[in-house]
C-alpha cells in the first residue's frame, strides 16, 4: 500500500505552550496511519483503575485538554489524548480527501486496541464526539463512563443544526482563519500565548488540509460516510449503555444549542440532566477544570 503524502511540523513551533507540560509521544504501527506519524498524550500510572480517554475535535488538538488533564492526574487516574492526524503534532496528510469519517473512526479503534485501553472514561467535544460516541460499542467492556460535551451524533435522522450549517459555511469562504483568534472570540480569558497554541501546528495553509476537510465531511444523509454507524451507536447509547454519563454544556454555543445538547442527553441511557456552563460557548474545555472535578465525582 502506497504510504500517505503528509506534512509534518517542525517541533520548534510548539517551544512555548502555556499550561502545557507535557512531552507525549508518538506512534506510527497502526494499520491504518499507514506510516504516519501520531502524536498522543499517556500520564498517569498505566495500571490506573480509570483511564480518561480524551477526544479533541476541529480545529483544536490535545491542547484543548490542559485544564482537565491536571485534575485527572491528581485523581492517580490516566489520560490519553491523542492527536488526530491532521491536528496538533501529528502528522499532516495534505489531500483533503483522505480525511474521511472511517479513516479516523479506524484509527482510534485501532489505538485503543493497540495500548489495551480498559477501564475507559470516553470524553468527547465536537468531532470527538461524531467520532468518538461510535467507539464503546465495538468493546464495550473496555468502558465504565461518558463525559460528553458540546457535539452531535451524525445519524442524518434529521437536518444539520443550523449553528453547525453557519460555521460550515464560514470555514468554506475562509478556510484559513486563525484558529487562534476563533478560540479567543469565545474565550476571552484566553491569553495572546494560549490562543497562539492553537496556531501552532499550523506554520503554512498547506497543512491546514484538516480543518478544511472536516466542515465538509459531517455526515447529513443516508448515503454519507459514517451514518451507519452513527445510527448503530445511537441504538447503542439507547439500549444497551451500562455505564455511568455526565453531559457538560457550554451554553453559549453557537454550533451547538442547548436544545440540541438536550436531544443528544436524551439519546444516552440514564444521562442525568447537564452541568450547564453559562459562560462557556462550544470549546468548553476552556472552562474544563470544574467540569473535571465534577467528573471525577460523578463518573
Amino acid at each position: 500500500m502506497a504510504g500517505i503524502e503528509f506534512l509534518r511540523t517542525a517541533d520548534r513551533c510548539f517551544t512555548a505552550l502555556p499550561n502545557y507540560p507535557w512531552a507525549g509521544r508518538y506512534i506510527d504501527g497502526l494499520a491504518s496511519l499507514q506510516g504516519l506519524r501520531m502524536h498522543i498524550l499517556d500520564e498517569g500510572p498505566p495500571d490506573a483503575e480509570v483511564t480518561w480517554l480524551c477526544l479533541h475535535g476541529n480545529p483544536t488538538w490535545s491542547y484543548l485538554y490542559r485544564h482537565m488533564m491536571p485534575v485527572f492526574l491528581a485523581a492517580g487516574h490516566r489520560v490519553v489524548a491523542p492527536d488526530m492526524p491532521g491536528f496538533g503534532k501529528s502528522d499532516k496528510p495534505v489531500d483533503i480527501a483522505q480525511h474521511r469519517f472511517s479513516w479516523h473512526r479506524s484509527i482510534l479503534l485501532e489505538l485503543i486496541e493497540a495500548m489495551d485501553l480498559k477501564a475507559i472514561n470516553l470524553v468527547v467535544q465536537d468531532w470527538g464526539g461524531l467520532l468518538g460516541l461510535t467507539l464503546p460499542m465495538e468493546n464495550r467492556a473496555r468502558y465504565r463512563g461518558l463525559l460528553v460535551m458540546n457535539t452531535y451524533l451524525a445519524t442524518a435522522s434529521e437536518p444539520l443544526p443550523e449553528g453547525f450549517l453557519k460555521w460550515r459555511a464560514m470555514c468554506a469562504s475562509k478556510p484559513d482563519f486563525s484558529i487562534g483568534r476563533l478560540l479567543a472570540r469565545g474565550n476571552p480569558h484566553l491569553t495572546a500565548q494560549e490562543a497562539a497554541a492553537y496556531d501552532a501546528p499550523y506554520p503554512e495553509p498547506a497543512y491546514r488540509a484538516a480543518t478544511r476537510a472536516f466542515p465538509e465531511i459531517v455526515p447529513a444523509s443516508e448515503n454519507d460516510d459514517g451514518v451507519l454507524v452513527s445510527r448503530a451507536a445511537a441504538r447503542f447509547w439507547q439500549d444497551a449503555w451500562q455505564g455511568r454519563s455526565m453531559m457538560a454544556v457550554g451554553m453559549l454555543d453557537p454550533v451547538f444549542s442547548p436544545a440540541s445538547m438536550e436531544a443528544l442527553r436524551q439519546t444516552i441511557k440514564h444521562c442525568p440532566p447537564p452541568m450547564m456552563l453559562d459562560e462557556a460557548g462550544h470549546f468548553v474545555q476552556e472552562h474544563g477544570a470544574i467540569i473535571a472535578d465534577a467528573a471525577i465525582t460523578r463518573l
